[in-house]
């Protein structure tokens, strides 16, 4: 989500993950700084060397859904957004069957499309550390309203993610969206699986 204050804001709500459920949150600041919300040291040190911060803090990360409107506590972040009805695009993701969605050779076919249709997203890339990555995308909803503060200060209404934000090789959809992904991370040489 962009906001019209200059952050741009990217939320990971994994229901499902090598740490179990987890949340997190990447927010990139007006004035360029790139900073991780994490709940714990490990996932903070996982999720830090695979994209690129200027600053990790761990924090407690909640997130509540009720009826379209997501809470957002993480330490400075305190956000509302409100998800509408898929669109198009939402619903050719959701015809793809999830076992092929998550296939790194289907993320390797839908990235050229993904650039072209939403410019700045790829679907797969080098991560840092010598890592690999894969995003199978398989639903899609506008982000239809946004409130909220960081560091106690406004961030403004709703507005695009412009520019793209810089945490990894890609960044997300220019017009605010709720995206349902499975990520696939290939470690580096000499590192060992997590979960």
């Amino acid at each position: 989500m962009g906001t019209s204050g200059g952050t741009r804001i990217v939320l990971g709500h994994w229901p499902r993950s090598p740490f179990g459920p987890l949340s997190d949150a990447m927010v990139e600041r007006a004035d360029g700084e790139r900073l991780l919300l994490a709940p714990t040291p490990e996932t903070a040190e996982f999720i830090r060397r695979t994209y690129t911060y200027d600053t990790v803090r761990v924090a407690p990360v909640r997130v509540s859904v009720a009826d379209g409107l997501w809470a957002v506590s993480a330490g400075p972040l305190d956000l509302r957004f409100r998800v509408g009805r898929r669109g198009p695009l939402g619903l050719l993701l959701r015809a793809v069957p999830g076992p092929l969605a998550a296939r790194p050779a289907w993320c390797a076919v839908t990235d050229v499309p993904a650039r072209f249709l939403l410019s700045g997203v790829r679907t797969r890339g080098s991560a840092g550390g010598g890592r690999r990555e894969w995003y199978g995308a398989r639903d899609l909803h506008p982000v239809t309203a946004l409130s909220g503060t960081f560091d106690g200060t406004d961030v403004g209404n709703l507005a695009p993610v412009d520019p793209p934000v810089r945490f990894g090789f890609g960044s997300v959809p220019r017009e605010p969206a709720l995206t349902r992904i499975t990520t696939t991370i290939e470690l580096g040489a000499g590192e060992r699986s997590v979960g």
